[in-house]
Protein backbone atom coordinates (compact mmCIF):
# COMPACT_ATOMS: atom_id res chain seq x y z
CA UNK A 1 0.00 0.00 0.00
CA UNK A 2 0.99 3.62 -0.51
CA UNK A 3 0.19 6.90 0.98
CA UNK A 4 -0.91 9.49 -1.11
CA UNK A 5 -0.79 13.28 -0.34
CA UNK A 6 -2.84 15.19 -2.29
CA UNK A 7 -3.37 19.17 -2.09
CA UNK A 8 -6.00 21.08 -4.05
CA UNK A 9 -4.67 24.67 -4.86
CA UNK A 10 -2.47 26.58 -2.74
CA UNK A 11 -3.52 26.25 0.97
CA UNK A 12 -1.95 23.44 2.69
CA UNK A 13 -5.16 23.40 4.48
CA UNK A 14 -6.86 22.02 1.62
CA UNK A 15 -5.04 18.55 1.94
CA UNK A 16 -5.72 14.99 2.44
CA UNK A 17 -4.01 11.48 2.14
CA UNK A 18 -5.19 8.73 0.44
CA UNK A 19 -4.10 4.58 0.35
CA UNK A 20 -3.34 3.29 -2.78
CA UNK A 21 -2.10 -0.44 -3.93
CA UNK A 22 -0.47 -1.01 -7.15
CA UNK A 23 -3.49 -2.47 -8.41
CA UNK A 24 -5.07 0.72 -8.06
CA UNK A 25 -2.61 2.58 -9.86
CA UNK A 26 -3.15 -0.28 -13.12
CA UNK A 27 -6.96 -0.18 -12.95
CA UNK A 28 -6.76 3.71 -13.57
CA UNK A 29 -4.17 3.49 -16.07
CA UNK A 30 -5.84 0.87 -18.29
CA UNK A 31 -9.23 3.16 -18.46
CA UNK A 32 -7.29 5.57 -19.42
CA UNK A 33 -5.65 4.06 -22.04
CA UNK A 34 -8.25 5.84 -24.47
CA UNK A 35 -6.49 8.95 -24.43
CA UNK A 36 -3.36 6.97 -26.51
CA UNK A 37 -1.18 8.11 -24.37
CA UNK A 38 2.24 6.47 -23.00
CA UNK A 39 1.78 6.61 -19.49
CA UNK A 40 5.12 5.64 -17.33
CA UNK A 41 3.41 3.51 -14.84
CA UNK A 42 6.11 1.16 -13.24
CA UNK A 43 5.96 -2.21 -14.61
CA UNK A 44 4.43 -5.11 -12.51
CA UNK A 45 6.60 -7.44 -10.58
CA UNK A 46 5.48 -10.89 -9.05
CA UNK A 47 8.87 -11.74 -7.31
CA UNK A 48 10.71 -9.88 -5.32
CA UNK A 49 8.08 -6.57 -4.64
CA UNK A 50 8.43 -6.49 -1.11
CA UNK A 51 12.42 -6.04 -1.00
CA UNK A 52 13.30 -2.81 0.85
CA UNK A 53 15.00 -1.17 -3.15
CA UNK A 54 12.32 -2.18 -5.13
CA UNK A 55 9.57 -0.79 -2.90
CA UNK A 56 11.78 2.38 -2.79
CA UNK A 57 12.13 2.49 -6.41
CA UNK A 58 8.73 1.25 -7.46
CA UNK A 59 7.57 4.51 -4.97
CA UNK A 60 9.63 6.99 -7.10
CA UNK A 61 7.87 5.54 -10.55
CA UNK A 62 4.53 6.14 -9.02
CA UNK A 63 5.27 9.33 -8.15
CA UNK A 64 6.76 10.16 -11.48
CA UNK A 65 3.19 8.81 -13.02
CA UNK A 66 0.75 10.85 -10.75
CA UNK A 67 3.07 14.02 -11.57
CA UNK A 68 2.85 13.04 -15.54
CA UNK A 69 -1.05 13.09 -15.17
CA UNK A 70 -1.42 16.01 -13.00
CA UNK A 71 0.32 18.36 -15.34
CA UNK A 72 -1.51 17.24 -18.03
CA UNK A 73 -4.40 19.62 -18.78
CA UNK A 74 -6.60 17.23 -19.80
CA UNK A 75 -6.25 14.40 -17.72
CA UNK A 76 -6.13 15.87 -14.64
CA UNK A 77 -9.94 17.27 -15.58
CA UNK A 78 -11.25 14.01 -16.73
CA UNK A 79 -13.53 11.82 -13.62
CA UNK A 80 -11.27 8.67 -13.81
CA UNK A 81 -8.51 10.56 -12.36
CA UNK A 82 -10.47 12.82 -9.69
CA UNK A 83 -12.29 10.08 -8.28
CA UNK A 84 -8.56 8.42 -7.92
CA UNK A 85 -7.08 11.14 -6.04
CA UNK A 86 -9.93 12.49 -4.12
CA UNK A 87 -12.95 9.67 -3.83
CA UNK A 88 -14.99 11.61 -1.00
CA UNK A 89 -15.99 14.53 -3.24
CA UNK A 90 -16.39 12.54 -6.40
CA UNK A 91 -18.21 9.69 -5.64
CA UNK A 92 -21.55 10.58 -7.13
CA UNK A 93 -22.86 8.93 -10.43
CA UNK A 94 -23.21 11.64 -12.08
CA UNK A 95 -24.76 10.11 -15.31
CA UNK A 96 -27.85 8.59 -13.16
CA UNK A 97 -28.02 12.02 -11.57
CA UNK A 98 -28.45 13.60 -14.90
CA UNK A 99 -30.58 10.72 -16.00
CA UNK A 100 -33.46 11.40 -12.74
CA UNK A 101 -33.19 15.06 -13.35
CA UNK A 102 -34.17 15.02 -17.26
CA UNK A 103 -37.00 11.60 -16.63
CA UNK A 104 -38.05 14.38 -14.55
CA UNK A 105 -38.36 16.99 -16.88
CA UNK A 106 -39.71 14.49 -19.07
CA UNK A 107 -43.11 14.21 -16.97
CA UNK A 108 -44.00 17.41 -17.90
CA UNK A 109 -42.71 17.84 -21.58
CA UNK A 110 -44.04 14.65 -23.16
CA UNK A 111 -42.85 15.04 -26.58
CA UNK A 112 -39.84 14.66 -26.42
CA UNK A 113 -37.65 11.04 -26.27
CA UNK A 114 -34.22 10.06 -25.26
CA UNK A 115 -32.50 8.07 -28.04
CA UNK A 116 -29.27 7.74 -26.24
CA UNK A 117 -26.36 9.09 -23.48
CA UNK A 118 -23.53 10.56 -25.38
CA UNK A 119 -20.94 9.21 -22.88
CA UNK A 120 -18.14 11.66 -21.83
CA UNK A 121 -18.32 13.75 -25.18
CA UNK A 122 -17.47 17.07 -22.82
CA UNK A 123 -14.81 17.46 -20.52
CA UNK A 124 -16.96 18.44 -17.70
CA UNK A 125 -17.99 15.89 -15.06
CA UNK A 126 -21.11 17.59 -13.93
CA UNK A 127 -21.94 18.22 -17.19
CA UNK A 128 -23.99 15.40 -19.31
CA UNK A 129 -25.38 15.13 -22.74
CA UNK A 130 -28.18 12.50 -24.32
CA UNK A 131 -28.84 12.10 -28.18
CA UNK A 132 -32.73 13.35 -28.45
CA UNK A 133 -35.88 13.11 -31.28
CA UNK A 134 -38.76 15.04 -31.11
CA UNK A 135 -41.59 11.81 -30.98
CA UNK A 136 -43.93 13.10 -34.49
CA UNK A 137 -40.31 13.87 -35.95
CA UNK A 138 -38.36 10.73 -35.36
CA UNK A 139 -35.70 11.38 -38.18
CA UNK A 140 -34.64 14.70 -36.29
CA UNK A 141 -31.46 14.63 -34.18
CA UNK A 142 -30.90 16.86 -31.37
CA UNK A 143 -28.75 17.37 -28.40
CA UNK A 144 -29.55 17.48 -24.66
CA UNK A 145 -27.23 18.84 -22.22
CA UNK A 146 -27.85 18.86 -18.30
CA UNK A 147 -25.28 20.63 -16.36
CA UNK A 148 -25.68 21.72 -11.93
CA UNK A 149 -24.90 24.91 -10.50
CA UNK A 150 -21.13 26.02 -10.11
CA UNK A 151 -19.03 27.65 -7.75
CA UNK A 152 -19.96 31.15 -9.48
CA UNK A 153 -23.26 31.23 -9.27
CA UNK A 154 -24.19 34.64 -7.87
CA UNK A 155 -27.68 35.57 -9.77
CA UNK A 156 -30.92 34.52 -7.61
CA UNK A 157 -32.95 31.85 -8.29
CA UNK A 158 -35.34 33.61 -9.85
CA UNK A 159 -33.34 35.75 -12.75
CA UNK A 160 -31.28 32.97 -13.24
CA UNK A 161 -34.14 30.77 -14.25
CA UNK A 162 -35.99 33.95 -16.52
CA UNK A 163 -32.29 34.43 -18.15
CA UNK A 164 -31.52 30.76 -19.28
CA UNK A 165 -35.38 30.70 -20.13
CA UNK A 166 -34.69 33.68 -22.66
CA UNK A 167 -31.56 31.85 -24.50
CA UNK A 168 -34.14 30.05 -26.93
CA UNK A 169 -34.66 34.14 -28.09
CA UNK A 170 -31.17 34.89 -28.61
CA UNK A 171 -30.81 35.44 -32.49
CA UNK A 172 -27.09 35.80 -33.94
CA UNK A 173 -26.06 34.36 -37.39
CA UNK A 174 -22.79 33.02 -35.09
CA UNK A 175 -24.50 31.67 -32.16
CA UNK A 176 -25.66 28.10 -32.30
CA UNK A 177 -29.22 28.18 -31.69
CA UNK A 178 -31.04 26.74 -28.30
CA UNK A 179 -34.33 25.00 -28.99
CA UNK A 180 -35.83 24.58 -25.64
CA UNK A 181 -34.15 25.60 -22.08
CA UNK A 182 -35.02 25.42 -18.70
CA UNK A 183 -33.85 25.46 -15.06
CA UNK A 184 -34.14 24.16 -11.54
CA UNK A 185 -32.79 25.99 -8.35
CA UNK A 186 -29.88 23.58 -9.14
CA UNK A 187 -29.53 22.66 -13.04
CA UNK A 188 -30.07 24.03 -16.05
CA UNK A 189 -31.93 22.09 -19.39
CA UNK A 190 -31.21 22.93 -23.19
CA UNK A 191 -31.94 21.56 -25.86
CA UNK A 192 -30.30 22.22 -29.70
CA UNK A 193 -29.84 20.51 -32.87
CA UNK A 194 -27.27 17.85 -33.49
CA UNK A 195 -24.57 18.69 -35.90
CA UNK A 196 -23.39 15.64 -37.19
CA UNK A 197 -19.94 17.62 -38.65
CA UNK A 198 -19.46 18.30 -35.02
CA UNK A 199 -17.42 21.58 -33.78
CA UNK A 200 -14.34 23.35 -34.55
CA UNK A 201 -12.04 21.07 -32.48
CA UNK A 202 -13.62 18.24 -34.29
CA UNK A 203 -12.52 19.66 -37.86
CA UNK A 204 -8.95 20.73 -36.20
CA UNK A 205 -8.39 17.04 -34.81
CA UNK A 206 -10.30 15.02 -37.03
CA UNK A 207 -12.46 13.44 -34.74
CA UNK A 208 -16.50 11.95 -34.65
CA UNK A 209 -18.54 13.88 -32.69
CA UNK A 210 -19.60 11.12 -30.87
CA UNK A 211 -16.33 9.82 -29.54
CA UNK A 212 -15.01 10.55 -25.48
CA UNK A 213 -13.32 13.86 -25.07
CA UNK A 214 -9.95 12.01 -24.03
CA UNK A 215 -10.07 9.87 -27.52
CA UNK A 216 -11.03 12.60 -29.50
CA UNK A 217 -8.26 15.28 -28.21
CA UNK A 218 -5.61 14.16 -26.04
CA UNK A 219 -3.56 12.47 -28.28
CA UNK A 220 -4.22 13.51 -31.92
CA UNK A 221 -2.82 11.26 -34.44
CA UNK A 222 -2.33 13.92 -37.17
CA UNK A 223 -1.24 17.62 -36.12
CA UNK A 224 -2.09 20.17 -38.82
CA UNK A 225 -3.54 23.83 -38.71
CA UNK A 226 -6.27 25.30 -40.89
CA UNK A 227 -5.39 27.02 -43.68
CA UNK A 228 -4.96 31.18 -43.20
CA UNK A 229 -8.17 31.83 -44.40
CA UNK A 230 -10.42 29.60 -42.60
CA UNK A 231 -8.44 31.34 -40.06
CA UNK A 232 -8.89 34.71 -40.95
CA UNK A 233 -12.84 33.92 -41.50
CA UNK A 234 -13.71 31.72 -38.23
CA UNK A 235 -11.39 34.26 -35.99
CA UNK A 236 -13.78 37.11 -37.34
CA UNK A 237 -17.19 35.25 -36.84
CA UNK A 238 -15.99 34.77 -33.33
CA UNK A 239 -14.75 38.09 -32.44
CA UNK A 240 -17.79 39.38 -33.88
CA UNK A 241 -19.65 37.26 -31.29
CA UNK A 242 -17.87 37.96 -28.12
CA UNK A 243 -18.38 41.77 -29.05
CA UNK A 244 -21.81 41.66 -29.56
CA UNK A 245 -21.94 39.68 -26.20
CA UNK A 246 -19.51 42.37 -24.52
CA UNK A 247 -21.95 44.84 -25.91
CA UNK A 248 -24.78 43.19 -24.53
CA UNK A 249 -23.47 43.63 -20.40
CA UNK A 250 -23.73 39.06 -21.11
CA UNK A 251 -20.70 37.21 -19.09
CA UNK A 252 -19.43 34.89 -21.61
CA UNK A 253 -15.78 33.55 -20.13
CA UNK A 254 -16.23 29.89 -21.70
CA UNK A 255 -14.57 30.15 -25.36
CA UNK A 256 -12.71 27.33 -26.72
CA UNK A 257 -12.92 25.24 -29.84
CA UNK A 258 -15.34 22.58 -28.17
CA UNK A 259 -17.66 25.95 -27.48
CA UNK A 260 -17.49 26.62 -31.67
CA UNK A 261 -19.99 24.56 -33.85
CA UNK A 262 -19.29 24.83 -37.14
CA UNK A 263 -22.23 25.40 -39.57
CA UNK A 264 -20.53 24.75 -43.30
CA UNK A 265 -18.04 27.40 -43.09
CA UNK A 266 -19.86 29.16 -40.84
CA UNK A 267 -18.72 29.16 -36.94
CA UNK A 268 -21.17 29.05 -33.82
CA UNK A 269 -20.31 29.96 -30.40
CA UNK A 270 -21.88 27.36 -27.67
CA UNK A 271 -22.87 27.35 -23.94
CA UNK A 272 -23.59 30.41 -22.93
CA UNK A 273 -25.38 29.16 -20.26
CA UNK A 274 -21.94 28.30 -18.52
CA UNK A 275 -21.67 31.29 -17.09
CA UNK A 276 -24.87 31.77 -15.82
CA UNK A 277 -24.90 28.41 -14.03
CA UNK A 278 -21.38 29.55 -12.81
CA UNK A 279 -19.27 26.74 -14.19
CA UNK A 280 -15.63 27.13 -14.07
CA UNK A 281 -13.66 28.01 -17.78
CA UNK A 282 -11.94 25.64 -19.57
CA UNK A 283 -8.26 27.75 -19.52
CA UNK A 284 -9.21 28.94 -15.75
CA UNK A 285 -5.97 27.78 -14.59
CA UNK A 286 -3.97 29.78 -17.26
CA UNK A 287 -5.76 32.61 -16.55
CA UNK A 288 -5.45 32.39 -13.15
CA UNK A 289 -1.96 33.05 -13.29
CA UNK A 290 -2.02 36.25 -14.56
CA UNK A 291 -3.39 39.24 -12.25
CA UNK A 292 -4.12 41.68 -15.40
CA UNK A 293 -6.84 39.17 -16.78
CA UNK A 294 -8.93 39.98 -14.56
CA UNK A 295 -12.45 40.98 -16.36
CA UNK A 296 -14.46 38.54 -18.12
CA UNK A 297 -14.03 40.76 -21.34
CA UNK A 298 -10.28 40.23 -20.96
CA UNK A 299 -10.78 36.35 -20.30
CA UNK A 300 -12.72 35.96 -23.32
CA UNK A 301 -9.39 37.62 -25.18
CA UNK A 302 -7.08 35.62 -23.82
CA UNK A 303 -9.07 32.33 -24.54
CA UNK A 304 -9.14 33.51 -27.90
CA UNK A 305 -5.22 33.32 -28.21
CA UNK A 306 -5.25 30.10 -27.14
CA UNK A 307 -7.86 29.07 -29.67
CA UNK A 308 -6.32 30.55 -32.58
CA UNK A 309 -2.67 29.07 -31.57
CA UNK A 310 -5.02 25.82 -31.81
CA UNK A 311 -6.23 26.31 -35.42
CA UNK A 312 -3.28 27.50 -36.67
CA UNK A 313 -0.74 25.15 -35.14
CA UNK A 314 -3.27 21.96 -34.61
CA UNK A 315 -2.32 21.64 -31.26
CA UNK A 316 -3.05 24.12 -27.79
CA UNK A 317 0.36 25.34 -26.31
CA UNK A 318 2.81 23.65 -24.45
CA UNK A 319 2.56 26.15 -21.64
CA UNK A 320 1.54 29.82 -21.27
CA UNK A 321 2.69 32.44 -21.80
CA UNK A 322 4.80 31.57 -24.47
CA UNK A 323 8.03 32.57 -25.44
CA UNK A 324 8.86 31.83 -29.07
CA UNK A 325 5.71 31.00 -31.73
CA UNK A 326 6.40 28.44 -34.32
CA UNK A 327 6.42 29.35 -38.07
CA UNK A 328 2.68 30.38 -38.97
CA UNK A 329 0.79 31.22 -42.27
CA UNK A 330 1.20 34.88 -42.05
CA UNK A 331 3.30 37.34 -39.35
CA UNK A 332 -0.56 39.03 -38.97
CA UNK A 333 -1.56 35.67 -37.36
CA UNK A 334 1.87 35.85 -34.76
CA UNK A 335 1.22 39.33 -34.44
CA UNK A 336 -2.63 38.76 -32.65
CA UNK A 337 -0.81 35.30 -30.94
CA UNK A 338 1.57 37.74 -29.40
CA UNK A 339 -0.94 40.20 -28.23
CA UNK A 340 -2.99 37.85 -26.08
CA UNK A 341 -0.07 34.80 -25.15
CA UNK A 342 3.21 36.18 -24.91
CA UNK A 343 4.97 37.24 -21.52
CA UNK A 344 4.47 41.07 -22.06
CA UNK A 345 0.91 40.36 -22.98
CA UNK A 346 0.24 38.32 -19.92
CA UNK A 347 2.18 40.84 -17.71
CA UNK A 348 0.43 44.24 -19.17
CA UNK A 349 -3.09 42.84 -19.92
CA UNK A 350 -5.10 41.71 -22.64
CA UNK A 351 -6.34 44.25 -25.57
CA UNK A 352 -9.82 44.83 -26.33
CA UNK A 353 -12.05 42.34 -28.57
CA UNK A 354 -12.57 46.66 -30.90
CA UNK A 355 -8.67 46.40 -31.08
CA UNK A 356 -8.40 42.75 -32.30
CA UNK A 357 -10.87 43.47 -34.92
CA UNK A 358 -8.48 46.11 -36.24
CA UNK A 359 -5.47 44.19 -36.65
CA UNK A 360 -4.70 42.74 -40.19
CA UNK A 361 -5.48 39.69 -39.53
CA UNK A 362 -9.37 40.23 -39.34
CA UNK A 363 -9.69 43.91 -40.62
CA UNK A 364 -10.17 42.69 -44.31
CA UNK A 365 -12.46 39.95 -43.53
CA UNK A 366 -15.83 40.34 -45.59
CA UNK A 367 -18.86 38.91 -43.90
CA UNK A 368 -21.73 38.03 -46.15
CA UNK A 369 -24.71 37.28 -43.15
CA UNK A 370 -27.60 39.03 -43.47
CA UNK A 371 -28.99 37.93 -40.23
CA UNK A 372 -29.95 40.58 -37.83
CA UNK A 373 -28.74 40.05 -34.26
CA UNK A 374 -31.44 39.86 -32.01
CA UNK A 375 -31.24 39.42 -27.90
CA UNK A 376 -33.46 41.54 -25.89
CA UNK A 377 -32.62 41.45 -21.97
CA UNK A 378 -34.79 43.39 -19.73
CA UNK A 379 -33.51 46.12 -17.86
CA UNK A 380 -33.74 44.60 -14.46
CA UNK A 381 -32.20 40.79 -15.29
CA UNK A 382 -29.27 43.24 -17.11
CA UNK A 383 -28.71 44.50 -13.59
CA UNK A 384 -28.61 41.40 -12.11
CA UNK A 385 -26.02 40.06 -15.24
CA UNK A 386 -23.80 43.32 -14.23
CA UNK A 387 -23.64 41.98 -10.41
CA UNK A 388 -22.93 38.69 -11.11
CA UNK A 389 -20.53 39.48 -13.66
CA UNK A 390 -18.37 42.00 -10.87
CA UNK A 391 -18.76 38.93 -8.26
CA UNK A 392 -17.55 36.45 -10.62
CA UNK A 393 -14.35 38.99 -11.68
CA UNK A 394 -13.75 39.70 -7.44
CA UNK A 395 -13.55 35.86 -6.68
CA UNK A 396 -10.87 35.87 -9.95
CA UNK A 397 -9.21 38.50 -8.40
CA UNK A 398 -8.79 37.18 -5.24
CA UNK A 399 -7.64 33.45 -6.58
CA UNK A 400 -5.32 35.56 -8.50
CA UNK A 401 -3.85 37.67 -5.23
CA UNK A 402 -3.49 34.33 -2.96
CA UNK A 403 -1.74 33.05 -6.19
CA UNK A 404 0.97 35.38 -6.64
CA UNK A 405 1.43 35.78 -2.61
CA UNK A 406 2.25 31.97 -2.93
CA UNK A 407 4.48 32.60 -5.77
CA UNK A 408 6.41 35.37 -3.83
CA UNK A 409 6.58 33.16 -0.48
CA UNK A 410 7.90 30.36 -2.28
CA UNK A 411 10.61 32.55 -4.16
CA UNK A 412 11.72 33.99 -1.17
CA UNK A 413 12.16 30.46 0.51
CA UNK A 414 13.68 28.91 -2.81
CA UNK A 415 16.33 31.94 -2.54
CA UNK A 416 16.64 32.07 1.50
CA UNK A 417 17.55 28.20 1.43
CA UNK A 418 19.88 28.38 -1.53
CA UNK A 419 23.31 27.17 -0.98
CA UNK A 420 24.48 30.71 -1.86
CA UNK A 421 22.63 32.55 0.45
CA UNK A 422 23.55 30.73 3.10
CA UNK A 423 27.15 31.10 2.12
CA UNK A 424 26.65 34.75 2.00
CA UNK A 425 24.69 34.59 5.58
CA UNK A 426 27.52 32.36 7.19
CA UNK A 427 30.02 35.28 5.86
CA UNK A 428 27.49 37.91 7.46
CA UNK A 429 27.34 36.22 10.44
CA UNK A 430 31.45 35.95 10.96
CA UNK A 431 31.52 39.74 10.24
CA UNK A 432 29.41 40.53 12.37
CA UNK A 433 31.25 38.62 15.12
CA UNK A 434 34.96 39.82 14.30
CA UNK A 435 33.36 43.66 14.26
CA UNK A 436 31.46 42.95 17.91
CA UNK A 437 34.63 42.08 18.95
CA UNK A 438 36.73 44.67 17.65
CA UNK A 439 34.38 47.05 19.00
CA UNK A 440 33.93 45.63 22.55
CA UNK A 441 37.89 45.32 22.67
CA UNK A 442 38.27 49.35 21.41
CA UNK A 443 35.37 50.20 24.31
CA UNK A 444 37.02 48.30 26.55
CA UNK A 445 40.58 49.87 26.02
CA UNK A 446 39.21 53.33 26.74
CA UNK A 447 37.46 52.62 29.71
CA UNK A 448 40.81 51.44 30.65
CA UNK A 449 42.61 54.41 29.55
CA UNK A 450 39.75 57.35 30.80
CA UNK A 451 40.44 55.43 34.44
CA UNK A 452 43.78 55.55 34.04
CA UNK A 453 44.01 59.27 33.80
CA UNK A 454 41.44 60.18 36.12
CA UNK A 455 43.83 58.19 38.71
CA UNK A 456 47.04 59.83 37.34
CA UNK A 457 45.92 63.53 37.45
CA UNK A 458 42.80 63.99 39.89
CA UNK A 459 41.26 65.91 37.20
CA UNK A 460 37.43 64.63 36.38
CA UNK A 461 36.65 63.54 32.46
CA UNK A 462 34.02 65.39 30.78
CA UNK A 463 30.56 64.04 30.46
CA UNK A 464 30.57 61.95 27.88
CA UNK A 465 27.14 60.48 26.14
CA UNK A 466 27.11 56.37 26.67
CA UNK A 467 28.14 54.35 23.82
CA UNK A 468 25.18 52.57 22.13
CA UNK A 469 25.32 49.05 22.94
CA UNK A 470 26.33 46.14 19.56
CA UNK A 471 23.90 44.69 19.00
CA UNK A 472 23.80 40.81 19.04
CA UNK A 473 24.57 38.55 16.08
CA UNK A 474 21.67 37.07 15.33
CA UNK A 475 20.70 34.00 12.38
CA UNK A 476 17.21 33.76 11.49
CA UNK A 477 15.64 30.92 9.51
CA UNK A 478 12.80 30.56 8.20
CA UNK A 479 10.85 27.73 9.39
CA UNK A 480 8.85 25.44 6.49
CA UNK A 481 5.58 26.07 5.51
Amino acid sequence: EYIIRVQRGISVENSWQIVRRYSDFDLLNNSLQIAGLSLPLPPKKLIGNMDREFIAERQKGLQNYLNVITTNHMLSNCELVKKFLDPNNYSANYTEIALQQVSMFFRSEPKWEVVEPLKDIGWRIRKKYFLMKIKNQPKERLVLSWADLGPDKYLSDKDFQCLIKLLPSCLHPYIYRVTFATASESSALLIRMFNEKGTLKDLIYKAKPKDPFLKKYCNPKKIQGLELQQIKTYGRQILEVLKFLHDKGFPYGHLHASNVMLDGNTCRLLDLENSLLGLPSFYRPYFTQFRKISTLESVDVHCFGHLLYEMTYGRPPDSVPVDSFPPAPSMAVVAVLESTLSCEACKNGMPTVSRLLQMPLFSDVLLTTSEKPQFKIPTKLKEALRTAKESIEKRLMEEQKQIHQHRRLTRAQSHHGSEEERKKRKILARKKSKRSAIENSEEHSMKYSNSNNSAGSGASSPLTSPSSPTPPSTAVEHAPF
